[in-house]
């Protein structure tokens, strides 16, 4: 019999050190903001985190082979990509990830090309490496995102540009990337010399009808000319577990990347991330098809609301992630305003869009919908009374 997961039940996560709802922008709000989701994890995790509670013992942990096994069978069954478990090095989150690589692959005054607007995470990592950001803006028109070719290809023939941090799916933009607009970034990358790094944490996180393409999995050109970062910390909601791993076939590079990981002290994973990857990747991937198809109501019913309470604010298409872009430029104010605004008057609290780039952000919010839809509802009541003032 089918496992059915309940979505709609909410979890009280208030006075539990969580970072969402307990830091102090969030007393007294609705928070939708930082990427992570109020719903329980997949009862097979809660098992097999309780079953290595029960051992009592939590030293230091060596990763076993069945780590590796789960993460190749699990993108071999689901995305069609085969990994050869040699080419995997695991670390202690994305972000980290991303800057042992840019450490391991630039020097200080290098360019690292990122598609604003992005992850405001990508930005420090660059320049907490001594790297320039270099911004490859992608085009908005008709309510989604486009890459600008013509300025990519501009930008990596520089020859300080060494790498390409690609958002796949992108945040926040909400874009699920084709195999041929991947293999057109590859182009252009292989050919000016630029390596891709390409940022999957949301892989798993695509609505219906969409289909998620690993970058690597497109061609062997793309395989060769890339570094993958992915964890099923977004899309399982096991981010406090802290467990990521990073692929890239080419030894030379491994070699480099491993050795910037034992630098920046992020070689060692905790024994319950061991425990609840090998549980989300063998045992609940119905959980995802269940969690993916509630996101995917839940963006219909904000799409609606907005619609029939605040027609001017746009709602971007959304392809993958839980995290939906609103154009709120007729309303004729700022992000930062907006969102103040939000909290003060609304008692809600979303992410101001110049976060993810100051010019290309300017004029969006970015909102949290993996929440149980009743708390949705009373959010987006509250954000449509306060902005239509």
């Amino acid at each position: 019999m089918m496992r059915q997961h309940d979505f709609d039940t909410p979890v009280e996560r208030r006075n539990t050190n969580c970072v969402k709802w307990d830091c102090e922008e969030a007393q007294g709000a609705i928070p939708m903001w930082v990427a992570d989701m109020d719903f329980r994890v997949a009862q097979p995790i809660i098992d097999a985190l309780m079953r290595r509670v029960e051992h009592g013992v939590f030293g230091y942990t060596q990763v076993p082979q069945a780590y590796y096994d789960a993460v190749v069978r699990w993108f071999e069954t689901r995305h069609r990509w085969h990994i050869d478990s040699e080419w995997m090095i695991y670390t202690t989150g994305v972000v980290p990830a991303l800057s042992a690589v840019i450490k391991a692959l630039t020097l200080p005054g290098d360019k690292v090309l990122i598609q604003t607007p992005v992850y405001n995470c990508f930005f420090s990592s660059v320049r907490n490496n001594g790297c320039q950001v270099e911004e490859n803006p992608l085009i908005y028109e008709d309510g989604t995102y486009h890459i600008d070719f013509n300025d990519l290809e501009c930008k990596a023939a520089d020859s300080k540009t060494r790498l390409l941090v690609l958002c796949n799916p992108h945040n926040p933009a909400g874009r699920v990337w084709t195999s041929e607009e991947l293999q057109r970034v590859n182009d252009i990358c292989q050919r000016n010399g630029v390596k891709v790094v390409s940022d999957e944490i949301h892989c798993e996180l695509v609505m219906p009808g969409y289909r998620f393409t690993p970058f690597a999995s497109v061609s062997q050109e793309c395989l060769d000319n890339s570094i993958t970062l992915n964890s099923p910390s977004k899309s399982f909601n096991i981010a406090g577990l802290q467990t990521a791993n990073i692929i890239c076939n080419d030894s030379r590079v491994r070699e480099r990347i491993d050795r910037a990981i034992n630098i920046n002290e992020i070689c060692d994973i905790n024994p319950f991330g061991v425990e609840a990857l090998m549980a989300a990747y063998n045992e609940s991937g119905w959980w995802i098809d269940q969690l993916c198809a509630y996101l995917k109501d839940n963006y219909e019913a904000l799409k609606t609301y907005m619609a029939d309470h605040l027609p001017e604010v746009r709602v971007t298409t959304l392809e993958g992630t839980y995290l939906v872009w609103l154009d709120i430029r007729s309303l004729g104010i700022t992000s930062d305003e907006a969102t103040e605004q939000l909290l003060k008057e609304g008692k809600v609290l979303v992410n101001s869009g110049t976060m993810y780039g100051e010019r290309a952000g300017e004029g969006f919010i970015r909102v949290n919908i993996a929440c149980p839809r009743q708390q949705l509802m009373l959010a987006l009541e509250s954000m449509c009374k306060v902005l239509s003032q």
